[in-house]
């Protein structure tokens, strides 16, 4: 199952690479997107949980690194006191074997 990396802009400009263990996460995000905080919170919610749920559906056990990255997610988010900043997806790059 090809996992994929997707890079994102914070409101404070900081960027950063985001993991995801399923291609399903192009049904949420593309590159170029600008989004409030809050939407892009829901968003990797959605599709981060949907991408684990791939993989137990494959391999028997939900994916513990998606897991990790939505906390990481959730953590950056709560630094921000506007949740109506925007935050881009400035990419994505499939990662395979």
């Amino acid at each position: 199952m090809p996992a994929v990396q997707f890079f994102i802009r914070w409101p404070d400009g900081k960027e950063d690479k985001c993991y995801s263990p399923s291609t399903v996460i192009r049904e949420y995000f593309k590159p170029g997107d600008k989004m409030p905080l809050s939407e892009f919170v829901q968003r990797s919610e959605a599709g981060l949980t949907n991408a684990s749920e791939r993989v137990a559906a494959r391999y028997g056990y939900f994916c513990s690194s998606a897991s990790d990255q939505l906390q990481l997610i959730r953590q950056q988010a709560e630094s921000f006191d506007d949740k109506d900043r925007l935050v881009v997806i400035m990419s994505m790059r499939e990662l395979t074997g």
